[in-house]
């Protein structure tokens, strides 16, 4: 599964952009991946993972804008289709499963 985040936070004051910054960095800390801006996805191997990102964005959630989550497969999040510009990363990023020890 895919948990995917969409934001779209106030940036007109100082504190806005502090705030704006510190919800974006904590993305990237827990592991999600900016697929465009404000558009933020993480892989979630099962549902309890799930339920903890969620309870970590709540715990997060910055006081003024809108956060949204959506779950969806990843044969959904795979058949995402590019009709401007090219898919680019340096990440794996597929059906198939590795662990490295």
């Amino acid at each position: 599964m895919r948990v995917m985040i969409f934001f779209d936070l106030p940036t007109e004051t100082a504190k806005d952009r502090k705030i704006y910054s510190k919800f974006r960095k904590f993305l990237i800390n827990e592991g999600f991946i900016m697929m465009q801006e404000s558009v933020y996805a993480k892989l979630a191997l099962n549902n309890s993972i799930v339920n903890s990102i969620k309870d970590k964005i709540n715990k997060n959630k910055p006081p003024k804008g809108i956060v949204q989550l959506l779950v969806i497969t990843e044969k959904q999040f795979s058949s995402i289709e590019y009709i401007v510009g090219n898919k680019t990363s340096n990440v794996v990023d597929d059906t198939e499963r590795f662990v490295l020890l």
